[in-house]
Formats: structure tokens, sequence, C-alpha cells
């Protein structure tokens, strides 16, 4: 495994992280405690430890899973990223919530659930520019940082070209962004990840194998179940992107190579980006 510096951070993350929506139980599995094990405890075997994940992932389910291991495995060889601003409802709902006293219980709350008194990266979750620009928010956070609950704050990004927040990003104390980023989606590179090297930010690649359609799985005409999150997408663009990943395939991923790994390593050799958070169902 390789680690890299996390932009102005003293956190030395590996390279490829582990995305956790799918523990919530919105990616078509219900997940239980023993396979989430296994699954943390292979990413620990090939050196990764780094972590993302969501105060709504499940309603702290996810953290739950995530902090139930890592108890049990040595806290300070993990970095954990959560994120805050929505509380988890049934079928893809989500409700916001955005003031400091309501972010502060949903820090507390993300405390408990990952059983740590420390949260080494703690996100802004897709926020509006309105929700955002709230200096009351910011300076409870800054407040957090400095009582310990918070080593570094960051800024999970909702569009790929957000230039309003990333520009604002070292004014307040953030120091690494969130971004969707994949070879089917090349938007960051045009105005974020500029912004993002101007400023030393770490960059985290969310949805590196374009929701698993760069895993080299899925065929044009690939179907999803109704408990998975991607049967939501419009299918004229799913089969016009599983012809572009086809088309991919053939013409840019080397002979032998599985895609899902060019997929990534796609990703990682932009200089802005620091490290791919892929979710997995499997240790596998």
């Amino acid at each position: 495994m390789k680690y890299r510096a996390l932009g102005k951070t003293d956190l030395n993350v590996s390279v490829i992280g582990v995305g956790t929506w799918q523990f919530g139980g919105e990616w078509g599995i219900n997940f239980n405690q023993l396979e989430v094990d296994h699954i943390l405890a292979k990413a620990q075997e090939v050196g990764i430890n780094f972590i993302d994940t969501a105060e709504c992932y499940g309603d702290h389910l996810s953290e739950n899973f995530i902090g139930d291991y890592i108890n049990r495995h040595n806290r300070e060889d993990w970095m954990i990223a959560t994120k805050f601003g929505h509380h988890f409802q049934r079928n893809f709902e989500r409700t916001r919530h955005w003031s400091a006293n309501e972010v502060l219980q949903q820090l507390d709350a993300s405390l408990k659930s990952l059983k740590t008194d420390y949260i080494d990266l703690y996100q802004a979750h897709s926020p509006g520019d309105d929700e955002f620009d709230n200096d009351q928010l910011w300076t409870m956070l800054d407040k957090q940082v400095q009582a310990g609950k918070i080593r570094h704050l960051g800024l999970s990004l909702k569009t790929n070209d957000n230039i309003f927040q990333t520009t604002k990003a070292s004014d307040l104390n953030i120091r690494a962004i969130q971004v969707v980023y994949n070879r089917l989606d090349r938007v960051p590179e045009e105005k974020v990840f500029p912004s993002a090297e101007e400023q030393n930010l770490g960059v985290l690649a969310r949805v590196p194998l374009a929701s698993g359609y760069l895993s080299g799985k899925y065929k044009p005409g690939a179907s999803f179940t109704a408990n998975d999150v991607r049967s939501r997408h419009n299918e004229e663009e799913t089969t016009k992107l599983l012809k572009q990943v086809e088309e991919i395939q053939k013409t840019e991923v080397p002979k032998g190579v599985p895609m899902a790994s060019w997929a990534l390593a796609w990703c990682l050799e932009n200089p802005a980006v620091t490290t791919v958070i892929p979710g997995c169902k499997t240790p596998e």
C-alpha cells in the first residue's frame, strides 16, 4: 500500500480507502457486524487505514459497525472520516440539519456511534451554499477542533464544480475536500482541482468506480433491484454510460488488468487526488 499526506493535515492516509455508504443498507444488502468485520479486516490486512462514513448512512448504522470494529482493533491505526448535515429517513430520503446546535448534536452522536473520543476528518456533507455560508456553524466547529473532538475539518462537495465553497475552504480551516471523480466524470479537473492544489487541500475522490459501472461487471442493459440505489438512475443514461465503459475497456484498459484496478489507478494519476474511497460489499 502507498500512503500520501492529506493536504495540510498531519494525516498520512492510504491511497485506497473504504467508502461505507453500503453498510447503511441502501446498496442492496443489509449487513451484519460479522460481515463488516471481514471487510475491514481485509482492508487492514492490505494496508488500508482510511475509512469514510457519514451520520446518515442508515441513521449512524454504518458508524456503529465501524466503531465496533475499530474499538477492538487499535483505534489509533485508523483515520476515520465522517460527515454531518443530514438525518437518515427510509427509502434514500434525508432531512437537512445545519444549525450550529444541530451539528454539535450530530457530532456527539457520531462520536458515540464510532466509540471514539475524536474524529480525524469531520466533513460538511453536500451543503447548499446558504447552509455552507454560516459563520456560527464554523465557529462552533473550530471550538470542537480546539477541544480535541475533531482533528481536521473537511468538505464533501454536492456538485463537482462548486468553486464558491472550494475557494472559501482555507478561510474556514477546511483542510480536505471530497468530490465525485472518475473516468466518466472529469468535471473537477476544470475548476475544483486547481483551487485545491493552490490551497494544498487533501482531495478524496468518491465514486471512483462510477457506482460500480467502471468495475467491468455490468454490460449495457444491466438492471438493479429496487432496494439498490442504482435502480433510481435514469435508464437511458445508464445504458449510455455502460456503452461508454465498454468502449473504454476496449481502448484504454491494458490487457489482463482488472477494470476496477485500472479505474482506481486512473484517479490516482491526477496529482490533485490524495486517495480514492470505493465502496465494497465483500472482502474480495
